[in-house]
């Protein structure tokens, strides 16, 4: 897509989000003065009803209008509140992935085409679609096993969905280089590397081979947990376009009512929530990080089902690590420790004094000692942590904030089951026998094993590296005696490249000003 194609893109958004009341609902606090002006104006533009509605109503009809590929950001960056604040991400937590179902026949054809065999050679029926989202639906099937017939539900790809998220994407992209362009200091937060995260996470989940590798792995990592489990995959009936999976017969967790009628204890899944997400955090450093209570299912025999893994995380044992000294340094007072562990791990730049740093951490941690357990709420204790952060420059860490993020969901879910659930006694059991096998004796032989291992690998790699080594030291010597010279070519071709971007640049932005100067005064 071209430069004039994706500010056009981007001049859509803006309007559908100003005439739905969405930019006059946002917050003012911290905006620069040029900020401030547009958001008075936008006012001026918006639909009657959107005055009536509150912001998360506008946020919703608005992204509703905008389609599938902003439902999906939308679903992202309530990951992020770091990015979009506390209370935007709260809203964008609300939205509901319900789409417009595609028909049946549409269906058929792509998982005849992904699977390349017939619809009756694959299953004994095939049913109309029950649940439709941003990226795919679900129908209901059965299908002939060795041991008999077996229910199962089917997720099929949204036709197009590729292509339109594709060209959606490059509006995503020019708004955070502008983001970066005129307001300097949010480039901490790295906007441009935030979409590029979503379009990075959002063609994994567009590929439904990956999301069955997934519930493969977390299946196989939690095949011994009590109370927790995911559906099995059916590999025979899986690819690009559609995974075939276990039908799950449960209740939602969302249905309190329902589980309590059943006879399920909500004490106990609140427990088994909270832990089942810490030893997948913990010990597997693989977790869910979509875990609403909409992905969430109890079986007859009062099992947590999690579907849905489209958004998954990952932190390896450094991460693991640093998030359990500092789980560990808050439980202790130890706000010093908590401070070098952020320094150590290089998330706050150098230049800071860790005195000061901790002085700021004990800010936070001291108010959590004062209160009942039960009472403390880690979406508040998050958003402290974000905004002393950002006192000291902290880069965003995308794999930390989607743990919190999916910590203060699991957190809410639990809660709605248990009002009074105390999630530091829930967790105290996963967590302490994790910090002693990982940050006590044990640690040092787990270190002392991955040093080896990695001196190992090392010197079978010397030969190697000294050849490339060898290479590249030629290779500069060349250099030093020659120079390094583009010819005519290719110097002429970077200037006409350099030139055309300058000038499509300019004419975008100046086409999308005069399209909002006239269609201000058309409405004026």
């Amino acid at each position: 897509m071209s430069v004039f194609g994706a500010y056009l893109r981007l001049a859509r958004v803006g309007w559908v989000l100003v005439r739905e009341g969405v930019v006059s609902a946002l917050p003012t606090e911290g905006m620069p003065a040029l900020a401030r002006t547009a958001h008075s104006l936008a006012g001026l533009f918006e639909r009657r009803r959107a005055t009536q509605e509150d912001r998360s109503d506008r946020l919703a009809r608005a992204i509703e209008r905008l389609g599938p590929s902003y439902v999906k950001m939308g679903q992202f960056l309530a990951t992020r509140p770091d990015v979009v604040g506390a209370e935007i991400a709260v809203d964008l937590s609300a939205l509901q992935d319900r789409m417009a179902t595609f028909p049946r026949e549409a269906a058929v054809a792509t998982v005849e085409g992904s699977l390349g065999r017939t619809l009756d050679d694959l299953y004994v029926n095939f049913g109309d679609p029950i649940a439709a989202a941003s990226i795919a639906q679900v129908h209901p099937a059965t299908v002939r096993y060795a041991d008999g017939e077996r229910q199962v539900a089917v997720k099929v790809i949204r036709p197009g969905v590729r292509q339109r998220f594709a060209h959606d994407l490059e509006a995503m992209y020019a708004a955070a280089r502008l983001q970066e362009r005129i307001l300097p200091n949010t480039r901490r937060l790295k906007p441009v590397e935030v979409t590029r995260t979503l379009e990075q996470t959002t063609k994994v989940e567009m590929d439904l081979r990956l999301e069955a590798a997934a519930l493969s792995e977390l299946g196989e990592n939690t095949g011994g947990d009590p109370g927790f489990r995911v559906p099995k995959v059916d590999w025979e009936r899986t690819g690009r376009d559609v995974v075939t999976m276990e039908w799950i017969d449960g209740i939602k967790m969302s249905d309190v009512e329902g589980l309590r009628a059943a006879g399920h204890d909500l004490n106990r899944l609140a427990d088994t929530l909270i832990q089942s997400f810490l030893r997948h955090t913990l010990r597997d450093g693989f977790f869910h990080a979509d875990m609403h209570q909409g992905n969430l299912f109890v079986d007859p025999e009062g099992v947590i089902v999690a579907v849905d893994m489209g958004i998954v995380g990952r932190l390896g044992k450094k991460e693991r690590r640093f998030l359990a000294e500092i789980l560990y340094g808050f439980i202790t007072r130890d706000y010093q420790r908590v401070a070098d562990v952020h320094f150590e791990a290089g998330y706050v730049p150098s230049h800071h004094d860790t005195a000061s740093f901790a002085q700021a951490i004990r800010a936070i941690g001291e108010p959590i000692h004062g209160q009942p357990a039960e009472t403390i709420s880690m979406a508040k204790l998050l958003t402290l942590l974000f905004e002393v952060t950002e006192l000291f420059d902290m880069e965003t860490r995308t794999e930390l904030v989607m743990l919190q993020k999916t910590m203060v969901v699991v957190e809410g879910v639990s809660r709605t089951l248990n009002p009074r659930f105390n999630m530091w006694k829930a967790s105290e059991g996963v967590v302490g026998d994790w910090i002693r096998d990982n940050l006590g004796p044990k640690r040092l032989l787990t270190d002392l094993r991955d040093g080896a291992h990695a001196a190992l690998r090392l010197a079978e790699a010397v030969p190697d590296i000294a050849a490339k080594a060898e290479k590249l030291s030629q290779e500069f010597s060349t250099m030093a005696e020659k120079g390094l010279r583009f010819d005519a070519e290719t110097a002429e071709a970077i200037g006409r490249s350099e030139a055309r971007h300058s000038r499509s640049g300019r004419l975008a932005l100046w086409v999308i000003a005069a399209t909002l100067v006239y269609i201000a005064w058309k409405l004026a």
